[in-house]
C-alpha cells in the first residue's frame, strides 16, 4: 500500500520531476515514526527504556508474564548485488523494533489497540510527510510517460525492483495511471489462449530457471519463534514476506506476508501479546478470527517445479498473491517465486538501453536517516 508523495513548495508549473519526490508505503511511515520516537532519547533512557518495554504490553503496561524472545537458528543470505536503484526503491536498513519507548500518550491508551496509540501521538499528528524521504519502504519517484516501451516498463518491474511505476502525463506534469508488478500478471492472465503465451507458459518452472531463490537463501522464521521476528527480518533483509518453517525440519507450515502487520496493530487477540506471541499461534489467531474478511492473507500457497508458468500466473492472479512457494512431494521448501521473478523471465535489457534514463533520481535525499 503506496502513495505518491507531491512537494507542496513546487510551483504550480512544476514538471513532474518537480513536482514529486517520492513513494511511500503504510509500514514505511509506521517504522520511521517508531525509530525517530527512539532515537529522540538519551543513552540512559533508551537503555531503561529496553529494559522496562521487554516487560510491558504494547500499550506500556508492565507485565511481568513477558519473557525475553527464545533465539532461533537463523539461515544466512547470499549478499545481493542489488543496483543502487534497487537499494534505493527497497530503502536503506531501519531500526531494530526491540527497546522503543512509545511515550506517556501510549502508555494511556491502555484501552485501545496498538494503531489507535500510535496515531494519537504527537510525534505522528506533527510529522510531515517529507520528513521520512529516504526511510524504511521508500522508492525514489521514477515515472514513465505514455511514449515509453513495454520493455522499459517490464524491466523497472523486474530488474530494477521497482514494485510500481506511475505514469505521468507530459501536459499537465501529474499521475495520470500506476502500473504495477499485480497488474502485469493480471495481463499476462489475460493472454491465455493467445498462442505466443501459451507457447511460453506451457513451459515448466524449472525450464525457465525458477525459482530463482532457493531454499538456503530464502529468509526465514521458525514456527516458535516470536511474530515480531518475522516483521523484523522483511525489514531487514527488505522482502515482502516469509515462510513459516516447522521446527526441526524444513516443511512450510505458512506464511506472513508485510501486509499482515494490519493485526499485529489492531486485532486485540494479537497485540496484546504481541511479543510473546509464537509465529504458529499468530497465523492461527488470523486463520480463525480474519478468515473470513481476509481469505487469502497469511495463507501458505505451495507449487512444485514441474508445475507450468502458465498455471502458476493464473494462481497468483486468482489469489491476489505476490508470490509462491516451491515445494517437494514431501513438503519440504525447495525455493520462492515472486512475481518479480515471473516478469523478468519475459525480457532482457538491451546494452545501454535506458541511457540517461536515471539521471536526477539518485542518490537518495540527504534527509536520508533509517
Amino acid at each position: 500500500m503506496g502513495a505518491p508523495v507531491v512537494d507542496v513548495d513546487a510551483p504550480e508549473d512544476a514538471s513532474w520531476i518537480d513536482r514529486y519526490i517520492g513513494i511511500v508505503e503504510f509500514a514505511g511511515i509506521v517504522v520511521w515514526i517508531l525509530h525517530q520516537r527512539y532515537s529522540s532519547l538519551p543513552a540512559n533512557h533508551k537503555k531503561k527504556s529496553y529494559a522496562y518495554m521487554s516487560n510491558c504490553d504494547l500499550s506500556g503496561r508492565r507485565n511481568d508474564s513477558f519473557k525475553s524472545e527464545p533465539p532461533s537458528p537463523r539461515t544466512p543470505t547470499s549478499p545481493s548485488s542489488a543496483t543502487a536503484l534497487a537499494a534505493a526503491a527497497n530503502g536503506p536498513k531501519g531500526l531494530d523494533l526491540e527497546g522503543l519507548d512509545f511515550g506517556s500518550e501510549f502508555a494511556a491508551a491502555t484501552s485501545g489497540s496498538f494503531f489507535e496509540a500510535l496515531t494519537s501521538s504527537e510525534f505522528y499528528k506533527n510529522t510531515q510527510v517529507r520528513d521520512i524521504s529516504g526511510s524504511f519502504r521508500w522508492a525514489p519517484f521514477l515515472a514513465l510517460q505514455s511514449s515509453n516501451s513495454f520493455l522499459a516498463m517490464l524491466l523497472l518491474l523486474s530488474k530494477y525492483k521497482m514494485k510500481s511505476v506511475p505514469v505521468v502525463d507530459l501536459g499537465d506534469g501529474k499521475i495520470d495511471n500506476i502500473i504495477t508488478q499485480s497488474a502485469v500478471i493480471h495481463m499476462l492472465a489475460e493472454c491465455a489462449g493467445l498462442q505466443w503465451f501459451e507457447s511460453w507458459g506451457t513451459k515448466k518452472l524449472s525450464e525457465l530457471g525458477l525459482p530463482m531463490m532457493t531454499a538456503s537463501r530464502i529468509v526465514k522464521v521458525y514456527e516458535d519463534e516470536p511474530v515480531l521476528q518475522a516483521f523484523k527480518l522483511m525489514r531487514k533483509k527488505r522482502v515482502g514476506g516469509v515462510p513459516v518453517i516447522e521446527n526441526g525440519g524444513s516443511k512450510a507450515v505458512g506464511n506472513i506476508s508485510l501486509r499482515d502487520v494490519q493485526f499485529l496493530l489492531t486485532a486485540p487477540e494479537i497485540y496484546h501479546d504481541y511479543r510473546s506471541i509464537t509465529a504458529k499461534n499468530f497465523l492461527t489467531a488470523v486463520e480463525s478470527k480474519h478468515h473470513e474478511v481476509y481469505p487469502t492473507l497469511s495463507t501458505m500457497v505451495t507449487c512444485k517445479r514441474d508445475d507450468t508458468v502458465k498455471d502458476l500466473i493464473l494462481m497468483l492472479d486468482s489469489k491476489k498473491i505476490h508470490r509462491v512457494y516451491v515445494v517437494d512431494d514431501d513438503g519440504n521448501l525447495e525455493g520462492v517465486i515472486t512475481l518479480r521473478d515471473i516478469i523478468s523471465r519475459l525480457v532482457h535489457e538491451p546494452h545501454g538501453y535506458f541511457g540517461d534514463f536515471f539521471d536526477g533520481v539518485l542518490p537518495l535525499p540527504q534527509n536520508s536517516r533509517v
